[in-house]
């Protein structure tokens, strides 16, 4: 699962802005906030270490949370509308807020059998 989600998103050796927003259901703006990346500089200058390193903290989330349900399309669900409890939140909410790590831990947490 997490190999097909990559790969989906990937141009060669990089994380593709466009692919990624395609999959995500989001503008490239929206993509751009949450990569909290101009989004001219997303679009002109796409391999950047600034911006892949940004996308590829989202490409986790996702890819993480596919690896607990099971599927990507409810990942996907789960990132934009599940608040999680603790935060009152969604996973998009927090990503956007610079709270990435709180997401990744979450899932982690989960993946042990806490529920959230």
């Amino acid at each position: 699962m997490l190999a097909a989600f990559l790969d989906d998103i990937r141009d060669h050796d990089m994380i593709a802005p466009r692919r990624m927003a395609d999959r995500l259901r989001l503008p490239m703006a929206r993509l751009a906030r949450l990569a909290h990346v101009n989004r001219n500089t997303m679009a002109a200058k796409p391999e950047s270490p600034a911006v892949q390193a940004k996308l590829g903290e989202i490409a986790r989330i996702i890819a993480r949370a596919a690896e607990l349900s099971g599927d990507e399309g409810k990942a996907i669900i789960w990132f934009r509308h599940q608040p999680i409890a603790g935060f009152g939140k969604t996973a998009e909410e927090l990503v956007e807020a610079g709270e990435a790590a709180a997401v990744l831990w979450t899932l982690e947490t989960m993946d042990q059998g806490v529920y959230a």
